[in-house]
C-alpha cells in the first residue's frame, strides 16, 4: 500500500470511528439514515449499516446495542420469508400523516365535472381520433367525477398520458387549473408531451411553495404521473399541501414498475385503501404476443414474457457480457443504419455500464464518419469527449433552458466551453459549460431513465442487479421489438436469466405489519402528533357538511382504517347522521371553517418537522467519506 492509499484508508477509518461514535450517543441518527430509503428493514440491514458506520469490533457491537435499545425502534413482526422486521418511530409517524391527509381528501367531493363539460372533451377528442377504450373511459369517468383523491394504475403502454389528456380539455372545460408533476424530469416531460398538462418535478413544485410561489388553490387538480416512484416522505408532503389548499389530487402509475428510491410505497399503499380504476389493455407494442408479453411482466409471470421474446429470436446469450456488449451494439448499429427514421434506445442497470456502451456506441459513429472532430469538455461526471452529431442526455433539471434530467439530443455545435444540441422534439439549445456541465452522452440510459419513454426499438443489456421491477420497465419500452443481450458469465444459460429477472424485491410499508403497540402511539402524542384527536375534531367539524348517513359512514370507517383502529362511532357522527336530507345545505361557512382548521394542522406538523431537523441537524453523520 503506498503512501496516499494509506492516508486515505486512514482517513475512512477515522471518518467511520467518529460516525460510530455519533450513532452511540443518538440511535435515532442510523434508524433516520436507514428508513431514508426503506421503509422496514431487518436485523442483518443495521448490522451491515453498523459496520460501515463504525471501526473495530468493539465499537461495532456498542453501536448495535445502542440502536437495538433505542425507544425509536419498533418491532413488526415478521415478513413473508420468515424475517423480523422494524421500522422506526418516526417513519410510522409520516405513515400515520400520510394516510390521514389521504383520507380527509378521499371523503371531499369538490372537483366534479358537468356531464356536458365531460362529454364535450370526448367529442373533442373523438374529432382528432382518440377514442377511448371501455378501460380508458372508466379511469376517465372516475378521475373526472367528484373525489378529491382518485388513482389509476395502468399497465406499461396501456395510453395513460392518452387519457390523461381528455381528462386535462374536461378539467379545464369546468374552469380547473390543471398541473402535473412527477418524481423525474424525464417523466414529467413525458407526461407534457403525452397530455398536454403543464408539468414538472414534485421537487420542484415543492421548492416554488417553499419559497411562497405557485400555491395550490381549491380550483386546482394536481395529476402525479409515475407515482409508484414517489416516497413515502415526499407523498405524504404533497397530500397534506393538497388537503390544506382543498385541491384534487390524481395518481396514475403503476405499482409493479420501478420502485420509489426513497422509503414505502405511498402509492400501491393509497390505491390498496381508497380504490383505483385499472387500465390493462396494452396499447403501445404493435404485435399481440408482444402485448401478451407486457401483460405477463405486469403480472410478475417474467419467465413468459422472456420465453416468448426468445421463441420470437430477440434474446442472445453471449459467453461473456463483454460479447454481450458487443453484440448489443453491432445489432443497435444495424438496426440505426437499415431503418435511421425509426427511434431507438440502450438500455442497462448501472451508470457504469451505461459509460461503457456509450463508449461503444461511439465508436460505431466514428467508424462510419458521423461524428465532426472530438472537443474535450468538462462536466460533472468528469472529462468527455464530444463532437457535432454525439447523441447528449442532460442530467439536471434547467427551466433557463428548457431541459429536464433525461431529455435527450444531438450535439450541433461544441467548444471547450460551449455547446449547442438540438433536443429530440426540435429545439435547439445553447448554454457555456461553465454555467452547466450537466451532460453526459445519451446513447444508452438506465432503467431509472426510461420510465415512461416509449421508443420503436429497444436493446437491453441484462446484468446481475436486475430485478422483476427494472425487467417489466425495459422489456416494454418499445413499439416494434426490443433485442435482451446477457453474458453467460452472469447467467449460465437462460434459466439463470428468468430466474434472476424474476426477483421480487417490492418495497413495503410500516402499514404492512401488524401495528405498533401502546408505546408507540404514546411517543407520538408525546411529539405532537395527536392523530386520533385531529381527525375526530376534524369529522366533528365536517359532519355538518354531510347529510347523506351513507357518506358519514364511508368517511368514519375510511378514518379509522387509515388510524389504525376498530371502527367507532362517535355522537356528533351519531348526531349528524340523523340530520333530514338537505338540513345542512349552504354551510360554506363551515367548509371554510374545516379546510381553515386542517391547514392549521398541517402546517403544525410541519413546524414539527422542521423543528426536529434542526435539533438533529448538527448531529447528522459525517458525510465526507463512505466509511469503510
Amino acid at each position: 500500500m503506498n503512501g496516499e492509499d494509506a492516508e486515505r484508508a486512514d482517513d475512512h477509518m477515522r471518518i467511520a470511528r467518529e460516525n460510530g461514535d455519533k450513532i452511540i450517543a443518538d440511535p435515532a441518527i442510523a434508524l433516520n439514515a436507514i428508513t431514508h430509503s426503506q421503509a422496514t428493514f431487518t436485523m442483518r440491514d443495521l448490522a451491515q449499516f453498523a459496520f460501515r458506520h463504525s471501526d473495530g469490533k468493539d465499537q461495532f457491537d456498542s453501536v448495535m446495542a445502542s440502536v437495538r435499545g433505542s425507544p425509536e425502534l419498533v418491532a413488526l413482526g415478521k415478513d413473508g420469508k420468515d424475517q423480523e422486521r422494524f421500522t422506526s418511530r418516526d417513519m410510522i409517524a409520516v405513515e400515520e400523516r400520510l394516510g390521514l391527509s389521504a383520507s380527509m381528501l378521499a371523503t371531499s367531493e369538490r372537483h366534479g365535472v358537468a356531464d356536458q363539460n365531460r362529454h364535450a372533451a370526448l367529442d373533442g377528442a373523438a374529432e382528432r381520433g382518440m377514442v377511448l377504450s371501455g378501460e380508458q373511459r372508466d379511469a376517465y369517468d372516475h378521475i373526472t367525477g367528484q373525489r378529491d383523491l382518485a388513482s389509476v394504475v395502468g399497465y406499461a403502454g396501456s395510453g395513460k398520458s392518452a387519457m390523461l389528456g381528455v381528462a386535462r380539455d374536461a378539467w379545464e372545460r369546468e374552469g380547473y387549473t390543471v398541473r402535473g408533476a412527477s418524481l423525474s424530469g424525464i417523466a414529467a416531460e413525458n407526461l407534457e408531451a403525452g397530455s398536454g398538462i403543464t408539468s414538472r418535478t414534485i421537487a420542484s413544485l415543492e421548492y416554488q411553495w417553499k419559497q411562497g410561489r405557485e400555491q395550490l388553490g381549491d380550483r386546482d387538480v394536481l395529476v402525479i404521473d409515475e407515482a409508484g416512484l414517489t416516497g413515502t416522505r415526499q407523498m405524504e408532503r404533497v397530500l397534506s399541501a393538497a388537503r390544506d389548499a382543498g385541491a384534487k389530487v390524481v395518481l396514475v402509475g403503476d405499482p409493479e414498475q420501478l420502485q420509489a428510491i426513497e422509503a414505502g410505497a405511498a402509492f400501491r399503499s393509497l390505491a390498496e385503501a381508497h380504490g383505483a380504476v385499472e387500465i390493462t389493455e396494452i396499447r403501445r407494442q404493435r404485435d399481440d404476443w408482444q402485448r401478451g408479453a407486457t401483460r405477463a411482466l405486469a403480472t410478475g409471470r417474467t419467465g413468459e414474457a422472456i420465453h416468448a421474446y426468445g421463441e420470437n429470436g430477440m434474446v442472445h446469450g453471449a459467453e461473456t457480457r463483454e460479447d454481450a456488449r458487443a453484440e448489443l451494439v453491432e445489432g443497435w448499429d444495424q438496426a440505426r443504419t437499415n431503418d435511421p427514421a425509426k427511434s431507438r434506445i440502450i438500455l442497462t442497470h448501472t451508470n457504469a455500464e451505461v459509460r461503457d456502451l456509450n463508449i461503444a456506441a461511439r465508436e460505431k459513429l466514428r467508424d462510419g464518419g458521423e461524428l465532426g472532430g472530438d472537443v474535450d469538455v468538462k462536466t460533472e461526471r468528469g472529462e468527455r469527449q464530444f463532437a457535432s452529431g454525439d447523441r447528449l442526455m442532460f442530467l439536471r433539471n434547467e427551466r433557463g433552458l428548457g431541459v429536464k434530467n433525461g431529455t435527450l439530443g444531438t450535439v450541433e455545435q461544441v467548444s471547450p466551453g460551449h455547446m449547442a444540441v438540438r433536443t429530440d422534439d426540435g429545439r435547439s439549445v445553447a448554454f457555456d459549460l461553465k454555467d452547466y456541465a450537466h451532460v453526459d452522452h445519451g446513447y444508452a440510459a438506465t432503467f431509472h431513465k426510461s420510465q415512461g419513454v416509449t421508443v420503436d426499438q429497444a436493446h437491453i443489456l441484462a446484468t446481475p442487479g436486475m430485478d422483476r421491477n427494472s425487467a417489466y420497465v425495459g422489456l416494454t419500452r418499445h413499439r416494434d421489438g426490443m433485442q435482451l443481450h446477457y453474458g453467460r458469465d452472469d447467467f449460465a444459460d437462460q434459466t439463470k436469466l428468468v430466474r434472476t429477472l424474476s426477483r421480487e424485491r417490492s418495497k413495503d410499508m410500516a402499514s404492512d405489519y401488524p401495528l405498533p403497540d401502546a408505546p408507540v402511539r404514546a411517543f407520538a402524542e408525546r411529539r405532537e402528533f395527536r392523530f386520533g384527536e385531529m381527525a375526530r375534531n376534524m369529522v366533528s367539524k365536517a359532519s355538518g357538511l354531510f347529510a347523506n348517513p351513507d357518506r358519514i359512514a364511508a368517511l368514519r370507517g375510511r378514518l379509522d382504517k387509515a388510524l389504525g383502529r376498530e371502527p367507532s362511532a362517535t355522537p356528533d357522527m351519531a348526531r349528524a347522521a340523523d340530520k333530514e336530507p338537505g338540513q345542512d345545505r349552504g354551510t360554506d361557512s363551515a367548509a371554510n371553517r374545516l379546510r381553515a382548521r386542517m391547514a392549521e394542522l398541517g402546517q403544525q406538523v410541519r413546524k414539527d418537522d422542521e423543528r426536529d431537523r434542526d435539533k438533529t441537524k448538527d448531529r447528522d453523520l459525517d458525510r465526507r467519506g463512505p466509511g469503510r
